[in-house]
């Protein structure tokens, strides 16, 4: 049994949104440990920033961070986008739901093993840095930072994950995306977002890896924010595209491209866009 989509995906070339693997359990593996892998490399670069460790040199800052999120989810896309549709995230899989470009019966069970996944991605960051990155940096939990309320976290959360879902369903959904570059595009969006959001809020951008964190380090502060902002972000976003922006024909510059390209006598074979 394979989980059924609707629509041809374009990250990087399979169904849109919904597993595609043989089975659903590979598919379900698949999200499980690419959840596994994001929250870990992050959280691990989060605490080491945290705990000032170091390879050479100065130790980890800002930058660090954001370059794992993009870069590792930028890697998992790339890696297992056949497999799953490389959703990695619970705001991705309901949002792709609300759009139908996946499976409601498969939703409790996406978000579950991601949720699993975003726990035992702080675990192991809490294995390899020992206790004091439990009790000094809560295992890279995004907590809002002093003098940011709860009220605010979720507006972050809401407005970074409108960042990153939008460019998602996208890559997801419209035949028009250049299929190579959509791990890229994906990572450098997850990137943008938490260099938004990162010193407001931590960034979360993900309910795995906001609740992972705060779940295995017994840290909650802001947590519904965590939860409750990417999704409603997400959902946005995806509606937002799908209604209005992707309409299933060319856009209006290849149209006007193409125009111009027969006035002038010249018939190109490649899309502007």
């Amino acid at each position: 049994m394979s989980v059924q989509v609707k629509e041809r995906s374009r990250v990087p070339t399979r169904s849109s949104g919904a597993p595609y693997s043989d089975g659903v359990a590979g598919a379900y593996l698949a999200e499980l440990i690419g959840t596994f892998i994001l929250v870990f490399a992050i959280t691990a670069t989060a605490t080491s920033a945290g705990l000032a460790s170091t390879i050479v040199g100065p130790a980890y800052g800002s930058l660090a961070v954001v370059l794992a999120n993009g870069l590792t989810l930028a890697a998992l896309v790339g890696g297992l986008a056949h497999v799953s549709s490389a959703h990695f995230n619970p705001a991705v899989t309901v949002a792709m739901a609300v759009i139908r470009k996946f499976s409601w019966r498969h939703v409790p069970g996406y978000v579950a093993v991601q949720m699993i996944g975003g726990i035992l991605g702080a675990l192991a960051t809490w294995a390899i840095h020992g206790n004091a990155a439990r009790a000094t940096t809560h295992l890279g939990a995004t907590n809002p930072a002093p003098g940011v309320g709860d009220g605010r976290a979720l507006v972050v959360e809401i407005l970074i994950t409108f960042v990153l879902v939008l460019v998602v369903t996208a890559a997801v959904t419209d035949k028009r995306f250049p299929a190579p570059v959509a791990s890229v595009v994906v990572g450098f969006a997850l990137a943008a977002a938490v260099f938004i959001g990162g010193p407001s809020d931590g960034a979360a951008v993900n309910p795995a890896r906001g609740l992972g964190p705060m779940i295995a380090a017994g840290s909650f502060n802001g947590w519904w924010a965590s939860l409750v902002g990417p999704v409603i972000g997400g959902v946005l976003a995806a509606v937002l595209y799908d209604r209005f922006v992707r309409r299933g024909r060319p856009s209006a510059v290849e149209q006007v491209s193409k125009a111009r390209a027969v006035g002038s006598g010249r018939v190109r074979s490649r899309r502007v866009l």
